[in-house]
């Protein structure tokens, strides 16, 4: 399963408002439970809210599962491109999960996407492991996706052409925080979730190494 699989997916939330899509992951089972996760303030839907978002899937998936999963990436698509006009309005959500299932003597590994667009929650189920992250369960999330949206849109580096950010805990060399990524396969930004510390640069891997980022959207 490819890293691509996540920009392919939010992609895919754009322009069908589904953002479910695996490449490469031909063996998987379809499981499109509805979850209800809405947040409702005075009678009118709430703006979607990464933070609040992150919280309901989890509690699901204990719900659901168990203490015993991986949370490994949460995915954001903004309305409007870094570059241009835009006050980091969100039109999507999803959240990445690993579990264990048992099945007779062994187990079955799955993947479990929960995507959220406006007032709609979808939850996904495919069969495979997730790769090239670390999971973020025991990390402390200091950092505010509106507080790393302020940080980039405040510093110098150019904006990327991009309305895509994950967090992610990404496996590398060097180990760092999870980080909110901003942007595409040409830039990128990079904010510390623990320090808020804006870079350029992947920090899990050392500058001087040209690491190729995949077909990102």
């Amino acid at each position: 399963m490819k890293k691509t699989f996540i920009f392919s997916l939010l992609i895919s939330l754009v322009l069908s408002f589904a953002m479910i899509s695996c490449d490469n992951n031909k063996n998987t089972v379809p499981n499109d439970t509805k979850v209800d996760t809405t947040q409702v303030v005075d009678g009118q839907t709430a703006e979607l809210n990464v933070e609040n978002l992150v919280n309901l899937d989890k509690q699901y998936m204990f719900n659901t599962y168990g203490k015993d999963y991986r949370w490994y990436e949460t995915c954001i698509v903004l309305k409007d491109f870094l570059d241009e006009e835009n006050d980091g309005t969100i039109t999507g959500v999803s959240n990445i999960f690993q579990v264990v299932f048992e099945k007779g003597n062994g187990a079955d590994v799955n993947v479990v996407m929960i995507t959220h667009v406006g007032d709609s929650t979808q939850v996904d189920v495919k069969r495979g492991f997730w790769v090239e992250d670390k999971p973020m369960n025991e990390d402390a999330i200091k950092v505010s996706f509106k507080d790393a949206y302020d940080k980039v849109m405040a510093v110098n580096y150019p904006k990327p052409h991009s309305r895509h950010i994950v967090l992610r805990k990404e496996v590398g060399p060097i180990d760092a925080n999870p980080q909110y990524i901003f942007g595409n396969s040409q830039a990128q930004l990079y904010v510390d979730a623990g320090t808020g510390n804006v870079v350029d640069k992947n920090p899990v891997f050392p500058a001087n190494l040209n690491m190729p980022l995949g077909e990102w959207p």
